[in-house]
């Protein structure tokens, strides 16, 4: 048994369960209380009839830039244009589904691999984003990895406008929909990663990305 189960077991045992992992009848026991939960109060933000413009206005709020294209096929030209913008390197480590657009013919070299050190520029995609908070869901996979997203210091994001969600309950409720059980790793982003823990001060990059960019696309 390792420490993981033994540490499990004896949590089970006083909770007068047996074994490390729960059975097929508790898992859907849990399954079935989630299903029958009422929703909570949903605040009026979270249900505006155009979330696009609610989606922007948010990323506004919390510092994400954003651009539109009207292609997947021209998300590559934006994505040169942002790093021009910024006077980066137009180099970007991306996920292996966007591997496949045509990065060349925007001057743009690409690595299709797991994150290093030094990785300055990601490309990823999301699930889904959230109009009330301007924020976007990631799941990891073994073609996605998390690191991508969090090592480098600038991380883009292409966001589908059907993707568009109004409030958190609705992304968990698409979430159960479309994947059943969560992956391993599930992360919201709202912007660049900061902190204030020290004296207050705000201090932006402190647990991952200084830069957020998302790409609209339809």
């Amino acid at each position: 048994m390792s420490a993981r189960d033994n540490i499990l077991a004896r949590i089970r045992k006083a909770q007068g369960r047996t074994g490390a992992e729960p059975t097929a009848a508790e898992l859907e026991l849990v399954r079935a209380n989630i299903a029958q939960r009422a929703a909570g109060p949903i605040p009026a933000i979270g249900r505006a009839s155009d979330l696009v413009l609610q989606f922007r206005h948010e990323c506004d709020r919390v510092g994400t830039t954003h651009g539109e294209v009207a292609s997947r096929e021209a998300v590559p030209g934006e994505v040169r244009r942002y790093l021009d913008a910024i006077a980066v390197e137009p180099r970007v480590l991306v996920w292996h589904e966007l591997a496949g657009l045509d990065w060349s013919a925007a001057g743009i070299a690409i690595d299709d691999r797991p994150a290093q050190a030094t990785d300055r520029t990601s490309i990823t995609t999301c699930f889904c984003a959230i109009a009330e908070t301007g924020t976007v869901l990631l799941l990891s996979s073994p073609a996605a990895p998390k690191a991508t997203a969090l090592l480098p210091e600038t991380h883009v994001c292409i966001v589908s406008k059907s993707r568009m969600v109004p409030n958190m309950e609705a992304a968990f409720a698409l979430l159960r929909a479309e994947r059943g059980e969560p992956p391993r790793a599930t992360w919201f982003v709202s912007g660049a990663s900061r902190t204030a823990d020290i004296e207050q001060t705000l201090v932006v990059g402190a647990h991952g990305p200084y830069r957020v960019h998302v790409i609209l696309v339809p």
